[in-house]
Formats: structure tokens, C-alpha cells, sequence
């Protein structure tokens, strides 16, 4: 009853409640694809329009927070990533544009972490690099960027990427100690000091700890989730079948070498070479159904288990203009074709932004959900997941709150995150967008298609959508 009343005062969630979605979605893999449809375009090329290629693009292996990355810095992850790009591609330093990084908890002494990196890893200290911030969409925001400043003529080989290092993040003095810090700086005698120091009480001694919560709402993301899943009636062993899956695809993914896009790492002080993500654990329903809930307790259904984890590691990869790759003999992996951010409101449909992002970026593209052959959406919690595909698969919310005719659609299970997802692999909150592109790229090679979506929701109600293309000839 406590959570049923913390529902009522939302008209979308009271609403939601009231049983206005009817159908349930499996989250199983299905035996076999669904029969093939006719597509509707045979490619996404525009007269007139450059086309932007992705040529490549790595990551560092992720790890949980506090394992063997913990005695680096933001821009050691990030450095190691532009120097696997470097020598995955080939490609000369000097050819190299502008470089874009994403990152959301910025350490202050590399507040441009892009820039640094760049400068460790090689680069010529005459190319500009600058850092973008969008919280879990970050690097897709880099990547976006470098395709913009490329359609408009200004560069023709850009490096995007992001990184996040959860280990060791900063904590500020109160501010009242703050206050009195800065004041003694200025204080001139003495007298002025001692005057100042005396008013030093405990309170003052109190830090300032980060938190993933919301500003404008003054709520944690884990607790916004747990409100939604309940708003959209999605049961706590259906986020655990959920977590169960993508682990194991991930895992399945791991042992078959799918994750081509890691670059090992021979991190200081640790003995043994990184070379896999260290957060993929494959359990079954019945161990998962242990764990206590992590946010709204007693009654949430959102666990340690089912939500993505606090995650060190970095990305980068390597986009230019169809030309330019001509000319340098670079063989692209995929077309980089339509993106779109969407904004909605940042309490109730905090985690949406897969949902409204979607039918935005495969209207300007010109597809239709049966068009796309690999879907990539990014996992931060089991129940967002979920409710985002119920919330695709619901006229009501179609009509009522995206202004249209029905519903969205959801994409099908057997085209969804078939290498895992955040939930398995992590989520480095900066890094995640290239690992997401270079999924999508790499699925298209492997399961030969052409057209992959690619979403993902952010704080603040904000969410991207994303549609790449398959390059003819390409190859992992």
C-alpha cells in the first residue's frame, strides 16, 4: 500500500496502474528469427549529403568500480583507448581532425579529459579536443558531434569517444568548509585566522558525497526506476529473467569472441593483463531472487542484480567522411546516418527516452520498425528496460503522451542486445554510446543486416536515438 499511495500523485503512473497496459512481454529468446520482411529502403544515402563512415572503434575492458583500474586516473583510461584506436586502425595521429570525449563525473584536475588523453596518447598538441558531458549518452553526444562539425565542412576525420572512472570520484568539502577555506585564504594577519578558525565546529568536517540522483527531483535513478517498473506493472522476476539474459548473452558473446572491440590493458601495478570485463556473471532466477531490493525498501523491485553497476573503462573510435576514408584506404565498418535526442520530464518518465527517441530517428531515417535488423538499447536497469518496451507496445501511451496514432512498437526479443548489455557488461557512464555503435556495427557484419537502432535513455529525461548502416564489404 506505502508504494501504491507514492504512485497515485501522477496521472501517467496512476494511470498505468489502472491496467491500462494489458499485455505482458516475454523477455526469453525466441528458438528462431521471425520470417524476413521486405524492406522498406535499400539504403539510407541522401543526394547532396556527405556521408559519415565509422571506421573502427575499441574500448578498454570494463570493470567494476574499486577492481584493477582503482589506482588510475580518468585520463590513464582514456589515453589507453585513443592508443588502441591508434594501433587497431593504423591510422597517422597527424590525420586526425578534432577529438571529442564524454565524460560525467569529471575529475577536476583533467576537467578537459579529452584533451589530456589526446596528449598522453600521442596526439599532435595542435589538435583541438574538447569534452562533452550528457550524463549515460555522453559519447553518443561526441560522436554526434564530430558527424556534425563533418556535415558542416569543417573536418573530415574525427576521433569520438568518453570515459568514466567510478573508483575513485570527487568529494568535496561542505560547503560551509568551503566557506571558511576560502576566507582564511584571504584573511591577512593572524588575528583574522585564528578568528576565522575558531568558528571550526564538526559540522563543517561533514563531506559532500556525489550522488546519482537527480537534481531538479532530489531522487536517486534507482528509486525513479523502481517507481516506473511498478508503474508499468513489471514484476520483479521478470527484471530477473531479464538481468539472467543479458548476462548470458554476454557471456555466450564473451566465449565466442564477439567482443572484438576490447583492447587489452597492462595496467600499472597489476600483475595480470585486463583483457575481458570483469562484470558478467551468469546465475540463474533462483539466486537472483535472494537479493534484497536496493532502493525502495521493502516492497521495490529493483535489486544490486538487476541493475547496471558502477563501472570503470573508456571508448574511442574513429569516424570521417566517406571520402576521406576513400583516400586513405581506410575499410569502414558502417554508415553513421540519422541521430535525435529527445527530452521529457525528468520525474515520472526520467528513463523513457528509448521510447520517444525510437519512432523520432526511424521517421527521419524513413524506416519502419520491421526494417531494422538489429535493435541496441541501453540496459540501466532491467525495469527500465521493460517498461520501455511495454511503453512501445501500448496505444494508450502512444496516443496519450507521444501525440500519436498508436503505439510505437517494441522491438522483437530476438533482435535486442543479442550480446548482452550494460546490466552484463557495465556501464562506464561517459564510455557507453561507442560501445554501443561498435555492437551495432559488429552484429550487422555477423548476422548480416543492414540497418541497426540504436537508444538509450539519460538523466535529466533526456534520451538518444541513433540509426546506423551496414558498409558494403565490411568485415569484423
Amino acid at each position: 500500500m506505502v508504494l501504491i499511495k507514492a504512485l497515485s500523485s501522477s496521472y501517467l503512473l496512476s494511470a498505468l496502474n489502472n491496467g491500462v497496459l494489458v499485455r505482458g512481454l516475454s523477455t526469453s529468446i525466441p528458438q528462431h528469427a521471425a520470417a524476413a520482411t521486405t524492406k522498406t529502403k535499400t539504403t539510407l544515402g541522401r543526394p547532396g549529403m556527405k556521408n559519415i563512415v565509422l571506421v573502427d572503434g575499441v574500448r578498454t575492458p570494463f570493470l567494476m568500480s574499486g577492481t584493477q583500474y582503482q589506482k588510475l586516473m580518468p585520463h590513464d583510461l582514456a589515453r589507453q583507448a585513443l592508443k588502441g584506436l591508434v594501433s587497431r586502425t593504423g591510422v597517422d595521429k597527424s590525420a586526425v581532425d578534432y577529438l571529442v570525449m564524454g565524460t560525467v563525473i569529471s575529475e577536476v584536475k583533467t576537467s578537459n579529459v579529452a584533451r589530456e588523453a589526446a596528449l598522453g596518447a600521442g596526439f599532435s598538441d595542435k589538435t583541438p579536443a574538447h569534452t562533452v558531458t550528457m550524463a549515460c549518452i555522453s559519447s553518443n553526444q561526441a560522436i554526434t558531434t564530430c558527424a556534425g562539425l563533418m556535415h558542416a565542412g569543417v573536418y573530415d576525420v574525427c576521433v569520438a569517444g568518453g570515459v568514466e572512472f567510478m573508483s575513485d570520484v570527487p568529494i568535496r568539502h561542505s560547503r560551509k568548509m568551503r566557506e571558511l577555506m576560502l576566507k582564511l585564504n584571504k584573511a591577512r594577519t593572524t588575528g583574522a585566522r585564528l578568528s576565522l578558525l575558531s568558528q571550526l565546529s564538526m559540522k563543517h568536517l561533514v563531506p559532500d558525497l556525489p550522488a546519482v540522483a537527480e537534481f531538479s527531483t532530489n531522487e536517486s535513478m534507482g528509486h525513479s526506476a523502481d517507481r516506473l517498473a511498478a508503474a508499468f506493472k513489471v514484476s520483479r522476476e521478470e527484471q530477473d529473467e531479464f538481468a539472467v539474459r543479458s548476462h548470458s548473452l554476454a557471456h555466450k558473446a564473451q566465449e565466442a569472441g564477439h567482443l572484438s572491440d576490447l583492447v587489452t590493458y597492462k595496467v600499472p601495478g597489476v600483475d595480470q593483463v585486463v583483457d575481458q570485463d570483469n562484470g558478467i556473471r551468469v546465475s540463474t532466477p533462483q539466486q537472483l531472487a535472494k537479493l534484497k531490493p536496493a532502493f525502495v525498501k521493502p516492497h521495490g523491485t529493483i535489486t544490486a542484480a538487476n541493475a547496471s553497476y558502477l563501472t570503470d573503462g573508456a571508448s574511442a573510435c574513429l569516424i570521417c567522411t566517406e571520402e576521406k576514408a576513400k583516400e586513405m584506404g581506410w575499410k569502414p565498418k558502417a554508415y553513421i546516418r540519422d541521430f535525435t535526442y529527445v527530452s521529457q520530464d525528468p520525474k515520472d518518465q526520467l528513463l523513457l527516452g528509448p521510447t520517444y527517441a525510437t519512432p523520432k530517428v526511424l521517421e527521419k531515417a524513413g524506416l519502419k520498425n520491421c526494417d531494422v535488423d538489429v535493435w541496441e538499447i541501453h540496459e540501466a536497469f532491467a525495469g527500465q528496460m521493460l517498461a520501455n518496451l511495454k511503453a512501445m507496445d501500448s496505444d494508450w501511451f502512444g496516443e496519450t503522451y507521444m501525440g500519436r496514432s498508436g503505439k510505437v512498437g517494441a522491438p522483437p526479443m530476438d533482435k535486442l542486445n543479442l550480446w548482452g548489455g550494460s546490466l552484463s557488461i557495465g556501464h562506464p557512464f561517459g564510455a557507453t554510446g561507442v560501445r554501443l555503435l561498435m555492437h551495432s556495427a559488429h552484429r550487422l557484419i555477423k548476422e548480416d543486416g543492414q540497418f541497426a537502432c540504436i537508444s538509450a535513455c539519460a538523466a535529466g529525461g533526456q534520451g538518444v536515438g541513433m540509426v546506423v548502416e551496414r558498409y558494403p564489404g565490411a568485415t569484423v
